[in-house]
């Protein structure tokens, strides 16, 4: 990337975890970036870990159509045009809970949030990059290890997560003629408040409850600026950033 030129990111989840540390990156690598989540006292936070960066704060459910269509709105106001959507938003949905007792209420907030919000946003983006001058820009979606391969009892984030690869491979086919690469991050085991229960134990598939390894979620920013800062000429189709020893290749 030109850092004489800030490019413009758009990141949904941008209150914590994973999204979070993305942010910050990307403002540390001086994009421009608007900050996407439900609560903005958690974006406000995000945009103070960086003071001198040029960020955005705008309260978004990924779920709802006139809140992204809001988003992008007020990004392209501000900034002029977006290079970048790292479509994150994302939930895991109620833990441990079997496929036969899983409420249909939280198997659609989890479609809502995980597939429909990741639609609805990376439809925002491409309309914007596919109209605006310079035409282009990089869509990259936050995937998960359970975009290969399931943990018990987690249905509908398995689901979601599948289905986004799908999303992927279509929207990189979809985006060529248009100079919009698309890709996708699958992330195992990032330190963040949603993964910290690895920590002390999860269920593994052969039904014992033990701890796994997670890594720095700062190693999982920098794949993602690296991604982004790659020429549309280039992409990166699909990374896999996982803790080394995590239960994943292999039998454990």
């Amino acid at each position: 990337m030109n850092t004489e030129e800030s490019k413009i990111a758009v990141v949904t989840g941008a209150g914590s975890g994973i999204g979070r540390a993305v942010a910050v990156e990307l403002l540390r690598g001086s994009w421009s970036v608007a900050l996407a989540g439900r609560r903005t006292g958690t974006l406000e936070e995000t945009a103070a870990l960086l003071p001198g960066g040029a960020s955005l704060v705008v309260g978004t459910d990924v779920a709802r159509p006139e809140d992204v269509a809001a988003l992008f709105a007020a990004t392209v106001e501000r900034f002029g045009r977006v290079d970048l959507l790292f479509n994150n938003a994302g939930t895991f949905g109620p833990g441990g809970v079997p496929v036969e007792e899983l409420p249909y209420d939280a198997w659609r907030h989890v479609v809502d949030t995980n597939l429909n919000g990741a639609f609805l946003c990376a439809q925002a983006a491409y309309r914007q990059m596919k109209e605006q001058r310079p035409q282009g820009g990089r869509i990259i979606n936050n995937g998960s290890i359970s975009a290969h391969t399931p943990r018990p009892h987690s249905v509908a984030y398995t689901a979601t997560k599948h289905a986004l690869t799908g999303l992927t491979k279509s929207l990189s086919l979809d985006g060529r003629p248009y100079s919009i690469a698309v890709g996708q991050i699958d992330i195992g085991n990032a330190a963040t408040d949603m993964t910290r229960r690895m920590e002390t134990g999860a269920l593994q598939a052969n039904g014992v409850v033990a701890p796994e390894p997670v890594m720095d979620v700062a190693d999982v920013a920098r794949t993602v600026r690296h991604m982004a800062e790659l020429p549309l000429g280039a992409n990166v189709q699909f990374a896999t950033v996982l803790a080394t020893a995590m239960p994943y290749v292999g039998r454990g």
